[in-house]
C-alpha cells in the first residue's frame, strides 16, 4: 500500500526546486545564495521551526563535508603541479609526435585534453590545450571546431574523476565517498577513452578529406614545411613566461619534475587504495608539494592564495548544496515529491526513469546548469527509482554518464566560454558542430554502462 502523500510538503518542495532551477537558468541568482536562502525560507513556510531546520542543516552539511575538504586540497594540489610545469613536457612531446599529420594531430588533441583535465578544472584544460594546438590547426587548415569538440569530449569523460565537479556533486547527493563512488566507473571510463581515440581517428580522416577537397578546389594551399618543433617550443616558452610573471617562483632543478610525478602517483594510489580518505590524501599531498616546489613560506602561501579562489568557490557551492539537500531530504519534501510523481507516471516508465533521464543528459545541459541537474533533478530521480529497488549509485551513474559528456557543449559552462574565446570560435557554431557527436557518444556510454552492470 502506497504511503499517504503530503500535498503541502510536495507543493513547497516543488516550489523550492523550480524557483532555484529557474533563477539559476536565468542567471538571476548565484548557486550559493539560491541553495541556501530559498530552502530555509521554504522550510519556514512549510511549518518547521528553527530547531528543526538546524537539524536539517547539520545533517545536510555533514553529508558533504568530506567532499568539500577534498575539493579544496585537490584543486590546490593540481594547481601546484601545473605551476611546476609537470604537464609541459608531455604536451610538447605530443605536438612533436604529430609531425603535421592531420589524423595524428586529432588523436594527439584528444590525448592532450585527457591529460590536461586531470586536475578537474575545465578552465585550465582549455588554457593549456587550445593555445598549444591552435597554431598547429591553423598551419594545417584544420577546423578550430574540431579542436573544441575533441578537447570537450576528452575533458568531459576524464571529469568522472572524484575531484571533478559532476562526480563530486553526484557523490554528495547520494551521500557516498567520492572515491568509492568513482571506482566502479573506472572500466567504463577506460572504455570511453579508447572510444574517443577511435572517434578522433575517424574525425581526423574526415578532416583530412575535407582539407584535400579544399586544396583541389584551389581554396587553400598546404604548407609542406610546417614548423612543428617551433610550435612546441613556443608552447613551453609561453607557459614559462606565465609562471615567471607570478611573484612566487618554483625551485629550478631537473629532478623536481620527477619528484612531482612520483608524488602525484603516490597521492592517487593512496586515495584509490583507501589507505587514506581522499580529502586527507590531497591534504598530505599539498603539505609535501609546497616545500618541495617553493623554498620560502611566503612563496608557499602565495601559491595557496593563487589557487584559493577556485577551491573555495566550488567548496562553497557544495556546502550550499548540503543545505538544500539537508532540508529537502530530512523534511520529507523529497520523499513526498517522489511519491506524487510516481502516482501520475505510467507504470512501465518508473523502473527505467534513471536511464531515460540519463539518455537525455546532454540535451538537458543546454536547458539547465550543472548545479540544477545534480542538486535538483538527481535527488528526485533517485527517490523515484529507489521505490523500484534501484540503488542510488546506479541512478547517479546513469545520470552522470549521460550528462558528463555534454559539460563542454553547454552555454552554462563558464570554462567553455573561455575555450571558445581562446579558439576564436563562435558558441552557436560550436554547439551545432559538436552537439550530436557528443550526445551520440553519451548514449553509447550509457549502453556500455548497462552491459558492464554499472547501471
Amino acid at each position: 500500500m502506497q504511503p499517504d502523500v503530503s500535498i503541502w510538503l510536495t507543493v513547497v518542495g516543488l516550489a523550492i526546486i523550480f524557483l532555484i532551477v529557474g533563477l539559476l537558468i536565468w542567471g538571476k541568482i548565484s548557486p550559493i545564495v539560491g541553495m541556501t536562502l530559498i530552502p530555509i525560507l521554504g522550510a519556514l513556510i512549510a511549518g518547521f521551526n528553527f530547531a528543526e531546520i538546524t537539524e536539517f542543516l547539520e545533517a545536510g552539511t555533514s553529508q558533504v563535508m568530506g567532499v568539500v575538504v577534498m575539493f579544496i586540497f585537490a584543486i590546490i594540489f593540481f594547481g601546484i603541479m601545473q605551476d611546476s610545469g609537470l604537464f609541459n613536457p608531455f604536451v610538447r612531446s605530443m605536438i612533436l609526435v604529430t609531425r603535421g599529420n592531420v589524423v595524428v594531430v586529432a588523436i594527439a588533441t584528444a590525448i592532450i585534453g585527457m591529460v590536461a583535465q586531470i586536475d578537474g578544472a575545465g578552465a585550465s584544460t582549455f588554457l593549456i590545450s587550445i593555445p598549444a594546438l591552435l597554431p598547429l590547426y591553423k598551419e594545417l587548415h584544420m577546423s578550430r571546431y574540431l579542436l573544441l569538440l575533441l578537447i570537450a569530449l576528452s575533458a568531459g569523460l576524464v571529469n568522472m574523476i572524484p575531484w571533478g565537479g559532476p562526480a563530486a556533486r553526484a557523490a554528495s547527493v547520494i551521500g557516498t565517498d567520492p572515491v568509492s563512488f568513482y571506482l566502479p566507473l573506472i572500466p567504463l571510463q577506460l572504455a570511453g577513452l579508447v572510444l574517443i581515440l577511435g572517434l578522433a581517428t575517424l574525425l581526423g580522416i574526415r578532416e583530412k578529406r575535407r582539407i584535400e577537397k579544399r586544396v583541389k578546389a584551389g581554396e587553400i594551399t598546404l604548407n609542406e614545411n610546417v614548423n612543428v618543433k617551433g610550435i612546441a617550443d613556443e608552447f613551453v616558452k609561453r607557459q614559462n613566461e606565465e609562471m615567471a610573471a607570478a611573484s612566487e617562483q618554483p625551485r629550478k632543478h631537473p629532478a623536481i619534475i620527477w619528484i612531482n610525478l612520483l608524488l602525484t602517483i603516490a597521492v592517487l594510489v593512496t586515495m584509490i587504495s583507501s589507505l587514506l580518505p581522499p580529502q586527507y590524501a590531497f591534504m598530505l599531498g599539498v603539505a609535501i608539494a609546497l616545500p618541495i616546489n617553493y623554498a620560502t613560506v611566503n612563496d608557499q602561501m602565495g601559491r595557496v592564495k593563487a589557487h584559493a579562489p577556485s577551491a573555495l568557490m566550488m567548496a562553497a557551492v557544495i556546502l550550499a548544496a548540503g543545505v538544500f539537500l539537508g532540508i529537502l531530504d530530512n523534511s520529507g519534501m523529497l520523499e513526498n515529491i517522489a511519491l506524487a510523481t510516481i502516482g501520475v507516471m505510467p507504470e512501465f516508465v518508473v523502473p527505467y526513469i534513471h536511464i531515460i533521464v540519463g539518455l537525455f543528459g546532454v540535451p538537458m545541459d543546454l536547458l539547465t546548469s550543472t548545479d540544477a541537474y545534480y542538486f535538483a533533478l538527481l535527488p528526485i530521480v533517485d527517490s523515484i527509482a529507489s521505490t523500484q529497488g534501484i540503488e542510488s549509485a546506479s541512478t547517479a551513474y546513469a545520470m552522470l554518464t549521460g550528462n558528463i559528456i555534454g559539460t563542454f557543449v553547454s552555454p552554462f559552462s563558464p570554462a567553455l566560454w573561455l575555450g571558445v574565446g581562446l579558439a576564436g570560435a563562435n558558441m552557436g557554431q560550436h554547439i551545432r558542430y559538436s552537439f550530436f557527436w557528443m550526445w551520440g557518444f553519451s548514449i553509447i556510454m550509457i549502453i556500455l554502462g548497462i552491459l558492464m552492470g554499472i547501471i
